[in-house]
């Protein structure tokens, strides 16, 4: 388990420190170089997703509590939300005009969505992990960046492509799923 723990703690490090210290951020990214700095904070993340990904390959799950709901379609679409929302977050299309984090908005509804069926120590540690991120993130950058200024409306062309998008990443994940986490995405774990 220590292993998924200092996975989610450096990969929350990482995207938190230019949040919550903007100043010590800039201060780096000029001392490095901007793209030098990029780079530091792309090994660092990609350290991160390695150290979780072996930590939840050897953590052995123990039961915490019990899910309160099984695998369902409602719960699959807050997943197939929260794809389609990580990918508008790169898109600028009309969903940011009416969610301000939408790759936080997304990360938070798939931690919902598997902690609602999983009630293991290794999905508490992973799922509930990286929602208290998304959550802490979005406190951080709106304090950070103060008042939002929506973007202007945007074709729907870029709405419809985004959500395209999720709905397909949404199905290959379902698809891959038991082969990349050793886990059916219909069956509880326990």
């Amino acid at each position: 388990m220590a292993l998924l723990v200092s996975g989610i703690l450096l990969f929350a490090a990482a995207h938190l420190f230019p949040a919550v210290l903007p100043r010590q951020r800039d201060r780096l990214s000029e001392k490095l170089g901007k793209q030098p700095y990029r780079g530091l904070l792309s090994v660092l993340v990609i350290a991160a997703l390695i150290l979780i990904v072996f930590g939840w390959k050897s953590a052995i799950p123990r039961p915490v509590y019990a899910p309160p709901l099984a695998p369902s379609l409602a719960l699959s679409l807050l997943v197939l939300a929260g794809f389609v929302l990580f990918v508008a977050s790169q898109a600028p299309g009309n969903i940011k005009r009416f969610i301000r984090h939408p790759q936080m908005a997304g990360t938070i509804l798939w931690g919902v969505a598997h902690l609602l069926t999983n009630g293991d120590s290794r999905s508490l540690t992973l799922f509930g992990g990286l929602t208290a991120w998304a959550v802490i993130e979005v406190l951080a950058i709106n304090r950070r960046e103060g008042e939002w200024k929506k973007p202007a409306p945007a074709s729907l062309r870029v709405d419809f492509v985004t959500v395209l998008i999720g709905v397909v990443a949404f199905f290959a994940m379902l698809y891959f799923h038991a082969a990349l986490f050793g886990v059916a995405p219909t069956a509880t774990q326990g």
